[in-house]
Order: C-alpha cells, then sequence, then structure tokens
C-alpha cells in the first residue's frame, strides 16, 4: 500500500504539476494561431481549468508579457540580474488598445533602454567597456535600412519604441539591438522609450553607398574599440595580416567564449561593409587586400 501510494503521489506530480514553466511557447507559431493559443490558455487560467498553481513564462515579446502575466520581471546582462519587477494590475481578458495597457509597454521599454549613469567620466569616442565591450551581432545592411525608415514619414527622425517594433514585426530584444547599435555608431539615440537619429544619422540616411560606407567606417574607428584595434594592428603589421585568433584571444579576457564569438562575428560583418579590412573565411584572417571583396 505504501508503494502504491508514493506512485500515485509521483503520477500526480507529473500529470497535475504544481508550476508551469514555458520558453517562447509562442515564439515559432504564425500570429494567428499563437494569439489563439494566448487567448485559450488565458481562457483557461481564469476559469481555474488549469490543474496547476503557477505559470513561469520567458518571453521577448513586451506586449505578450503585459497581456498574459500579473508580475513581470525585466533581467539586464552582463551580469544577468533583476533589473526591475512589475505588477500587472489588470483585469483579464486585457484590452491592448487601453490607455493603461499601451502606457505599461511604453514604460516597460523605457526601462529596457535606460542606462545606469557612469561612476566616471566616459572617454571621449569611448563607450562602454573599451576593447571588451560586446557586441550584438546585426547586419549592416538592416541598419541601413532602419535609418532610412526612422528618416521618412510619419517618424521623420524620431519614432517609439513598441510602435517601431510592432510595424517592423520585431520583438523587444531584436528592436533593443538594433537602436544599441545605432547608438553606439551615434547615428540614433536611445531613450525612455524612444529612438531618435542624430544628425549623423539623418544625413547618412540621405548619402550615396559610397559615402555611406565612409562615414560607417570612420564612426567603426572612432567609436568601437575592438574595431580601432584590429586596424590599427593591420596597419603597423609588414605583412597586414592578423589571425583572427589573436582578437579572440583578447575578447575571451573580457567575456564569454559565445559573446567573443558573436562579438568577432559582427566585428567582420560591419568591418567588410565598411571596407575596413578583409576577411578570408577559411584561414581565418584578417587583412588589407581587397577589403571591398566578400562583404
Amino acid at each position: 500500500m505504501a508503494c502504491a501510494s508514493a506512485s500515485d503521489s509521483a503520477r500526480a506530480l507529473v500529470v497535475h504539476p504544481d508550476l508551469l514553466l514555458m520558453d517562447e511557447p509562442f515564439s515559432a507559431l504564425d500570429v494567428l494561431t499563437a494569439e489563439t493559443l494566448r487567448t485559450d490558455l488565458i481562457d483557461l487560467w481564469i476559469e481555474g481549468r488549469l490543474p496547476i498553481k503557477s505559470i513561469l513564462m520567458v518571453t521577448h515579446n513586451i506586449e505578450e508579457a503585459v497581456l498574459m502575466c500579473d508580475r513581470i520581471l525585466v533581467f539586464s546582462s552582463n551580469p544577468g540580474r533583476v533589473a526591475a519587477e512589475i505588477k500587472v494590475d489588470m483585469p483579464h481578458p486585457r484590452n491592448r488598445l487601453a490607455p493603461h495597457f499601451r502606457q505599461l509597454v511604453d514604460n516597460i521599454y523605457a526601462r529596457m533602454t535606460q542606462r545606469a549613469e557612469p561612476k566616471a567620466p566616459p572617454v571621449e569616442g569611448i563607450l562602454g567597456s573599451g576593447v571588451g565591450m560586446t557586441l550584438h551581432h546585426v547586419s549592416s545592411n538592416v541598419l541601413s535600412g532602419l535609418i532610412e525608415t526612422l528618416a521618412g514619414p510619419p517618424y521623420h527622425g524620431h519614432a517609439d519604441l513598441p510602435v517601431l517594433a510592432s510595424q517592423l514585426q520585431l520583438e523587444a530584444d531584436e528592436i533593443l539591438h538594433l537602436g544599441e547599435s545605432l547608438q553606439l555608431l551615434r547615428f540614433a539615440q536611445l531613450s525612455e522609450g524612444d529612438l531618435m537619429l542624430t544628425d549623423t544619422g539623418k544625413r547618412f540616411a540621405h548619402l550615396e553607398t559610397d559615402a555611406r560606407k565612409k562615414l560607417f567606417a570612420e564612426h567603426l574607428v572612432t567609436y568601437v574599440p575592438v574595431m580601432g584595434l584590429i586596424r590599427r594592428v593591420l596597419d603597423e603589421r609588414p605583412s597586414h595580416t592578423a589571425p583572427a585568433a589573436r582578437f579572440r584571444n583578447e575578447l575571451e579576457d573580457y567575456m564569454s567564449e559565445d559573446y567573443a564569438g558573436e562579438t568577432l562575428k559582427t566585428v567582420v560583418s560591419w568591418g567588410r561593409y565598411a571596407e575596413l579590412f578583409a576577411y578570408d573565411e577559411q584561414s581565418e584572417t584578417f587583412s588589407l587586400e581587397n577589403p571591398g571583396e566578400g562583404g
């Protein structure tokens, strides 16, 4: 009897768990199916037809979080920690167009774009932690396209991030990575959930391709320390070549192997576009030979 009772208890925990864990449960679905399943899940939960006590969901979709959750934790990176805890005091079902709903979405975007004040005055031309700055891999073509979108109507250089993300069908982390990259390069400024083109960003939007590349190269060398380091090493060496391992090892002194790999991938992509250097995939070597090729 004791064994049977223990077995029944174990089976109950598996079939009727106290906690349901969901990691991006709707991200791989089409828009209509995802919305239907969100609604079904909320209905089952508020009607008490789910045999669980709590649901924990990981999502990069801010509207999804506000629509479904009663408590939202915003995480920051490097190091990973809880940056904010937000209670959602709205009854279900929730209306996406309600002013309180839109205001909460805007507030979360603002929190995610808010930066801590530096402990010391920044060195001119340097952001973050110098060569150890982590770069998220975003395409230079996508950055150029975003600048063009921001410069044109209806934005005219200034966009609300939730609205921009919705129009471009981007998740919160995607639009933030793009905004952060433009801010790093001084083509735009992130502030309180808004993305605003700088004067240089507006000028970039109206330049021809070659002039864009030249301006992009100038800003890479000035504002992305690892770019300046690579170009300086290539200029100083008689062969004008350097193995990628030389820079990967230096990056790994500041960040994880995965982040170093992503940063180096971004460096190669941006540097090729700007024609700062060439990169041979097979030998994993940077060089100044035909920098305009392979971009």
